[in-house]
């Protein structure tokens, strides 16, 4: 009745393996996992769905925008989750933070400010609610 996958997820179709080290940014469509390192920014494609899942042993020194991101290594450098950002137990982080969703397990740490994005709607309806 229920599947092992999550239905929520998209699939990785990309990977920088333990062994691989990158220089420079990093841009891509869909899904990819880091398990090596990337030493420059990761940007997912404007518009897209996007999925970005940094290991225990992936490391990442450059700021990350991307839609979903999930984090169990490390990440040195500002976060833009305009969708939800899990962070495991194991994740650190070391730059400010923004995000629309946040999943934070006990254990991960984060040495920057956290920023809430509001959903577009929200600031109106204020605006609305405080003019009458």
């Amino acid at each position: 009745m229920f599947s092992k996958k999550d239905k929520r997820l998209l699939p990785i179709q990309s990977l920088v393996g333990s062994d691989m080290t990158i220089k420079g940014d990093l841009r891509f469509k869909g899904g990819l996992r880091i398990d090596g390192e990337v030493d420059g920014n990761v940007v997912a494609e404007e518009g897209s769905k996007s999925l970005l899942v940094i290991s225990e042993t992936g490391k990442v020194r450059g700021s990350v925008r991307v839609g979903h991101v999930v984090v169990s290594g490390a990440i040195e450098g500002p976060i833009e989750a305009s969708e939800l950002l899990e962070l495991h137990p194991s994740a650190n982080v070391s730059g400010d933070v923004r995000y629309k969703a946040l999943e934070m397990h006990p254990g991960a740490v984060v040495d920057g400010t956290l920023h809430h994005e509001q959903l577009d709607a929200a600031p109106k309806a204020l605006a609305l609610a405080s003019s009458k």
